[in-house]
């Protein structure tokens, strides 16, 4: 792509917070935690002080809220992705934040975060780089029991429950109410433990500490949800029916979940399970469902069969914080060599991007993007991000998500270089 649009300056180093936010950050952390009435346990917290990292999982913004109050009376650095800054770089700048375009390797965000750590300060990263799609541990890099090792400071990890159920991913237009959340707030790894451990040990604490899932804490913890359009949007994920086996040809409404092709309904419960109007219940619990999908999807990549097929396309370009620029129409394949993008401008001009299987081993993805745009892809390098709109009924961008961990991981394999348990 050409040279005719400003960059976002990755290169400015990260602010302490200004005095005169720490006041806003607070209030909001704890008149959000206050709402949720959150309940945060702490263990082997005594006289942790910065520097330190602190890992937390991801499953929506009230996230941050959580390890703003976890992190009290400090603020810390959090590393956010790049739309996170549109309309308001200065002011998260002012906060200290450090932007990051997903799911690249970007040497600039680890020089910063040593920065942070050099100012004893808080480093605080969301490794899944994503809000999880259904409540449930997505992959974390391999890269980062290294980066930690590196850094030579305490590990600290804030895992939430309850925020998916409250604000699932799939349906983003409101909050549900839901009280009390939890989170614990835990040193994983000590400051004198870090620098024997090996990096391999440090990456398993990381993964067994950050195995979660929201619905089975919902139903163990008997959190109810009566809003009436509870299943609204679980179409997003659970895009497969497991009668019939059609793809995309779910829809729901108010708190059921139907099969166009076949007319089975499932209805959710008010604590999170699926229940089938009549036969077998395939799936009660949702990331199992949604797991299945996987599995499905991993059968089509060691087949070698897997393709999106031809996509048509719109593309919006993201080369700074100031919004989006459309870049025209075009097609996106995704198959077995992994993502390619051609897009035509109103001009004339054609714009490509591809990124191979071994580039990638997750993607982000958004549904119904700000409320209109539509489901999308966002592919990125180190320059630019652009928000691929596929269009027509015969595609899930949950497919593109699941397909692109499966690629990855085959790829893996055949490199005689398999993933480990929860590492990418």
């Amino acid at each position: 792509m050409n040279d005719q649009f400003e960059r976002f300056n990755k290169r400015l180093p990260p602010k302490k917070c200004k005095w005169f936010l720490k006041p806003i950050v607070w209030m909001l952390a704890f008149s959000g935690t206050w709402k949720h009435r959150t309940k945060i346990e702490r263990i082997n917290m005594k006289g942790v002080k910065p520097p330190y990292v602190l890992l937390g999982n991801h499953n929506a913004f009230f996230d941050m809220n959580v390890s703003a109050r976890a992190t009290f009376p400090h603020v810390a650095n959090y590393v956010v992705a790049i739309d996170g800054f549109i309309g308001r770089e200065k002011l998260l700048r002012d906060i200290g934040c450090i932007c990051k375009r997903k799911f690249t390797n970007d040497m600039t965000v680890v020089k910063h975060i040593r920065t942070v750590i050099k100012n004893k300060g808080i480093a605080a990263i969301y490794p899944e780089a994503r809000y999880s799609l259904c409540g449930t541990t997505a992959p974390v890099p391999e890269a980062l029991g290294q980066l930690c090792k590196a850094l030579g400071v305490p590990v600290v990890t804030v895992i939430c429950h309850g925020h998916h159920i409250n604000h699932p991913f799939w349906n983003t237009r409101h909050e549900r109410g839901v009280k009390p959340t939890t989170a614990t707030v835990k040193q994983l790894i000590t400051a004198e433990e870090i620098g024997s451990l090996s990096v391999d040990e440090i990456n398993r604490r990381i993964v067994n500490e950050f195995q979660y899932d929201d619905f089975r804490w919902q139903l163990e913890n008997r959190i109810k949800v009566d809003c009436p359009d509870r299943a609204v949007g679980l179409e997003k994920i659970l895009y497969q029916c497991p009668k019939c086996k059609k793809e995309f040809a779910t829809s729901s409404c108010g708190a059921t979940l139907t099969c166009k092709n076949c007319g089975k309904v499932w209805t959710m419960t008010e604590y999170g399970e699926l229940v089938a109007s009549d036969g077998e219940t395939e799936f009660s619990h949702i990331p199992d469902w949604y797991e299945w999908e996987r599995a499905n999807v991993r059968a089509e990549v060691e087949n070698g069969t897997y393709s999106s097929g031809v996509l048509p396309v719109r593309v919006e370009s993201l080369p700074n914080a100031k919004g989006f620029i459309p870049l025209g129409e075009g097609t996106m394949t995704h198959d077995m060599n992994g993502f390619e993008v051609t897009v035509k401008s109103p001009d004339g001009e054609l714009y490509t991007m591809k990124k191979p299987v071994p580039s990638l081993y997750s993607c982000h993805i958004e549904f119904e993007y700000l409320f209109k745009h539509g489901d999308c892809v966002d592919l990125n390098t180190l320059e630019d991000t652009w928000y691929v709109y596929p269009e027509g009924p015969d595609f899930s961008v949950t497919k593109m998500a699941l397909a692109t961990e499966e690629l990855y991981y085959d790829f893996r394999k055949k490199a005689e270089r398999p993933c480990k348990d929860g590492l990418v």
